[in-house]
């Protein structure tokens, strides 16, 4: 990921809470039937190893954990809200009129190895804290013991587990810290006001200027 300085983002709760908050996740890996990716919901368990370990399961008749090894490396994108910036947002353009679109966004990649995961309680493992994680705060949360034995059974041989400790953790907020304090301002006036919730979202996670 092209990483500006400006817009790095080091803190490992930040990045943390932003995997929380987005776990839908792009998984992409390198095979030899090239480039495969995969829209996978994935758990991060952050108090396993130095960056956190990232949980999943992938459909059996998908091809792309066939192509995967024990070890190979793979890269998780959990993409935060964007928008596009329109110049005429900045108080800027006003003054001297050199500006041009772009597009904010918060971004988090996460690159470790692959280890597949095929035994049966290892498997429900991962899928009852996958549901336990989204069940949670609902008036009567589903557990994965609420279904028949036999049907859970045929449910866990039709998929395959991995877990992917991250080795390699980056995260790009790009919200404007580019600008100056005026133009930032803008950004998140138009933002705010925006009728696209992902801007509305956006404007949220802006720091307040002076």
């Amino acid at each position: 990921m092209y990483l500006p300085a400006a817009f790095r983002q080091d803190d490992l709760g930040e990045l943390h809470r932003q995997i929380h908050a987005t776990p839908f996740a792009l998984l992409a890996s390198a095979t030899a039937a090239g480039v495969q990716a995969s829209h996978l919901p994935l758990l991060l368990e952050p108090g396993e190893g130095e960056l956190g370990t990232l949980y999943g399961h992938f459909a059996r008749a998908n091809p792309h954990w066939r192509a995967l090894h024990d070890g190979g490396e793979a890269l998780a994108v959990f993409s935060g809200p964007d928008a596009y910036i329109s110049p005429g947002w900045y108080p800027s353009k006003a003054a001297h009129g050199k500006v041009v679109p772009t597009w904010n966004y918060i971004a988090v990649h996460a690159r470790g190895p692959v280890q597949l995961i095929e035994e049966r309680d290892s498997l429900l493992r991962i899928v009852s804290r996958l549901s336990d994680r989204h069940e949670a705060g609902r008036p009567q949360p589903w557990a994965v013991s609420d279904a028949p034995d036999d049907y859970l059974d045929a449910m866990l041989r039709a998929i395959v587990g991995f877990a992917l400790p991250i080795r390699r953790l980056e995260g790009k907020w790009k919200l404007g810290q580019n600008r100056s304090p005026a133009d930032q301002a803008g950004i998140r006036q138009g933002l705010a006001t925006s009728p696209d919730p992902h801007g509305q979202a956006l404007a949220t996670q802006m720091p307040i200027t002076d």
